[in-house]
């Protein structure tokens, strides 16, 4: 990705999103573009929500700007605004910087303390983070 388009994203404001939008983004991201029906169908063995809750949640997150709709026929095809990526990496560092002054090291050590790694996710954060000193 070219600087430039890097820089503006980072300059970006991303809407706040609540748990329960989130959600229907992990829907809408995975399934995009996706009917109201759709992600209805999609969780309604995950959560104890009625249909009205998703359509309602679908509403707000196009009032924050964090996704947008197309109508064909009577059916709202909605598709995100926002990356799952790019929110991902806003929310990350949000947190570093609440709890850990923005430092990635003391995180992982806090992490690790807590957290139970497989000898295969300490091989694959080793390779990273070797990956990251080229």
């Amino acid at each position: 990705m070219p600087a430039e388009n890097k820089a503006s994203r980072r300059g970006r404001n991303l809407p706040r999103i609540s748990e329960a939008e989130l959600v229907v983004m992990k829907v809408v991201w995975e399934k995009a573009p996706v009917t109201a029906n759709q992600v209805v169908n999609a969780l309604e063995n995950q959560r104890p929500w009625r249909p009205k809750t998703i359509h309602t949640l679908l509403s707000r997150l196009v009032r924050k700007r964090a996704l947008a709709f197309d109508k064909k026929g009577r059916e709202y095809h909605f598709r995100p605004l926002v990356k799952a990526a790019e929110y991902a990496h806003a929310v990350s560092r949000s947190f570093l910087s609440r709890f850990f002054d923005g430092q990635v090291a003391p995180f992982l050590a806090c992490f690790l303390e807590w957290e139970k790694l497989s000898n295969a996710e300490m091989d694959e954060l080793r390779r990273i983070l070797n990956g990251r000193q080229k």
